[in-house]
């Protein structure tokens, strides 16, 4: 679980940064709202996570493009049915891809395109029971490491949103970020290249000892 953890939310940051420095504007939101929320503590602590909804949509829109896992973890059917008139045998192994349901046109507008704001008064997320947003799998079988990975991720973003402004390096623009992606031999999706930003500190009063 812990492994399982730590890696896809590694993961999952660098994509959610690559994103926000692809849309500056998003950034800045999620900035400007850590920041408004965190104050003058000095770093965001886990307390604080209820109060960073726009956070939240960030990495739920990036689990959308980018799931961690594609492909959910093979199962095996135990009993014959039929879905959509397919018979699926016994002993069968079944293979769902997450990342293409999360870019399929008849659910998602503009499924290309990283918005979080797509997520402002929508209801689907990603714990199991909306069928189009599945980056951890569902039911008895769901990745039993959801809620500690989703929690490593919101501190691990929020603090480097808070304690940096991120810039590119001089000669590169948005449009140069490569969002290839690149298998490997691992379950897990990485990014082909790697995020070149470069951090100025945000300078705020830190708290008294």
């Amino acid at each position: 679980m812990f492994l399982g953890g730590v890696d896809t939310s590694a993961l999952l940051v660098i994509w959610a940064m690559a994103e926000l420095a692809r849309k500056p504007t998003f950034m800045k939101k999620a900035q400007d709202e850590v920041r408004g929320v965190v104050g003058k503590k000095g770093r965001v602590t886990e307390t604080d996570l209820d109060q960073l909804q726009y956070l939240k949509m960030v990495l739920k829109e990036t689990l959308r493009l980018h799931p961690p896992a594609p492909m959910l973890i093979a199962r095996e059917a135990i009993s014959h049915f039929n879905i959509n008139g397919y018979h699926i045998y016994p002993n069968t192994l079944i293979q769902i891809n997450v990342w293409a349901i999360a870019r399929d046109p008849k659910y998602w507008e503009n499924p290309q395109e990283f918005s979080p704001e797509r997520f402002i008064d929508n209801a689907v997320d990603f714990k199991g029971q909306h069928f189009e947003l599945l980056p951890f799998g569902g039911g008895r079988r769901g990745c039993p490491a959801l809620y500690m990975g989703t929690i490593t991720t919101e501190l691990l973003l929020a603090n480097l949103l808070y304690c940096f402004d991120w810039v590119l390096p001089d000669g590169m623009n948005e449009a140069d970020i490569n969002m290839e992606e690149w298998a490997g031999k691992c379950l897990t999706l990485s990014k082909k290249t790697p995020v070149l930003l470069v951090p100025i500190k945000y300078l705020h009063a830190q708290p008294s000892a």
